[in-house]
């Protein structure tokens, strides 16, 4: 019997599997199994885990918001406040709008804080590089300028339709990378990423812009893009602003005299409105913008045939045709060469005061003396032939340039018998083709 019962415990041991202190089905680590198995087979309840601590972690200890309100009421500088002030009163504007006005204020109040922060770039370090729109940079005014800031280092998209614009005046630049020409009327919205936008784009005499008058939409359309992308908006406006002025010279406060319904209204009251636009982005929307009401300007690059006095007297002189004077020839006008005029816009664009400033230059005279001085450059010998005076020809035109002079520190520099010439040495290179042909476009401002 007792060597029975040791056969059956010795049987019973050998059919029993030795469990070693150290497999996983140890009775003594059975604990660690399920979490082996969650941390192998479960990561995706860990992320759960890891988004419930950090939701819990941001409700418990809330990012403080007082520095972003302090900013947009006031303290943030430049237009910062102006515009939290405007965006509250716009109460029947959507919430989406109220928000992206927000942003662009809270933004460019920053921007002009750090600047006036900052103050002169330090010794070594150059300045920015700037992104630069030109509308209508293909014309006369528009490609000098482009021309300038092209020089300076600086990127230019130049964006025109060759109304009165010419490819030609800007051929010299194709092939640099820091240069770009897109075909684009302004009548219709673009998109661009730039710093400033210089707004020349509409036909500036009388032959073109009675045709196509677009001072309203492109202006608008522009100013747009500056609320979009945070730039500085530069309107080039008139002389003309001032119709046939009752007061002389014309000053800045100087309000006009104009006809609304004269055939130059168009024009006229054209750039009155872009200006009214241009001030209403300003002072509701904070957008940082500069005017400027150009005077006569003339020089290399203009349009040969576009009925304007200068052009017309070097071309018809040049031609040896009688130079053409309508009504009696004592209407008064004053001439600034083209690089005068795209100094000014430089100065006026990079500086703190918005304007508007006359840009002109404050010699005066008569058609009869412009005539003279024509025949002086070209052929004494030249005729003038009087024809009836058109509708709304203004009397007389001069610029106060004093405000000009103080705030941008800017005057013109050539006279009319030192850069006539030069016009003269353009066009007859464009009239009679010799080799070096500077095929010229046509006005834009």
């Amino acid at each position: 019997m007792a060597s029975e019962l040791i056969h059956r415990n010795q049987t019973t041991q050998k059919s029993s599997p030795s469990i070693s202190p150290g497999t996983p089905s140890s009775p003594v680590r059975n604990w660690k199994t399920p979490f082996r198995y969650v941390a192998q087979k479960q990561r995706f309840f860990f992320v759960l885990v890891g988004i419930a601590i950090a939701a819990l972690f941001f409700n418990s200890f809330p990012v403080s918001t007082s520095s972003l309100s302090q900013e947009l009421s006031g303290g943030g500088g430049g237009g910062a406040g102006l515009i939290a002030g405007s965006v509250s009163g716009l109460g029947a504007e959507s919430s989406e709008v109220t928000r992206r006005v927000l942003y662009e204020a809270y933004t460019e109040g920053f921007r002009g804080r750090n600047v006036a922060a900052a103050g002169k770039v330090p010794l070594g370090l150059k300045k920015k590089n700037l992104r630069i729109v030109v509308t209508g940079g293909a014309g006369f005014v528009g490609s000098h300028l482009v021309d300038r800031l092209i020089a300076r280092g600086d990127s230019v998209i130049v964006v025109d339709n060759f109304f009165t614009g010419r490819k030609e005046n800007l051929m010299h630049h194709f092939g640099n990378p820091k240069f770009e020409l897109i075909r684009h009327d302004v009548v219709e919205p673009i998109l661009l990423e730039v710093d400033q936008i210089y707004h020349l784009a509409c036909p500036a005499s009388p032959v073109h812009y009675k045709f196509n008058p677009t001072n309203v939409v492109g202006t608008l359309n522009m100013l747009g893009l500056a609320k979009r992308v945070g730039a500085r908006f530069l309107l080039t406006s008139t002389s003309e602003v001032y119709g046939d002025p009752l007061q002389h010279p014309q000053v800045e406060t100087y309000w006009g005299n104009v006809n609304p319904i004269g055939v130059r209204s168009c024009y006229d009251e054209g750039k009155r409105t872009a200006e009214t636009l241009t001030m209403d982005y300003h002072r509701s929307l904070g957008i940082e913008v500069r005017i400027a009401r150009i005077f006569n300007t003339y020089g290399p690059r203009m349009c040969i045939d576009d009925g304007r006095v200068v052009s017309n007297f070097v071309a018809q002189a040049l031609r040896k045709e009688p130079m053409t004077v309508y009504g009696d020839g004592k209407q008064t006008r004053s001439f600034q060469y083209v690089s005068d005029l795209v100094e000014g816009l430089i100065r006026l664009m990079e500086g703190d005061h918005v304007g508007p400033f006359n840009l002109g230059n404050p010699g005066e005279f008569t058609m009869l003396e412009l005539a003279e001085v024509v025949q002086e450059a070209i052929d004494p010998n030249a005729k003038i032939e009087f024809r009836p005076n058109t509708e709304d020809d203004p009397h007389k035109r001069k610029p106060d340039i004093s405000k000009a002079k103080q705030l941008l520190g800017w005057e013109p520099t050539i006279s009319l018998r030192k850069g006539l010439p030069l016009m003269v040495s353009d066009f007859r290179q464009r009239i009679f083709g010799t080799p070096k042909t500077l095929i010229g476009g046509g006005a834009t401002a």
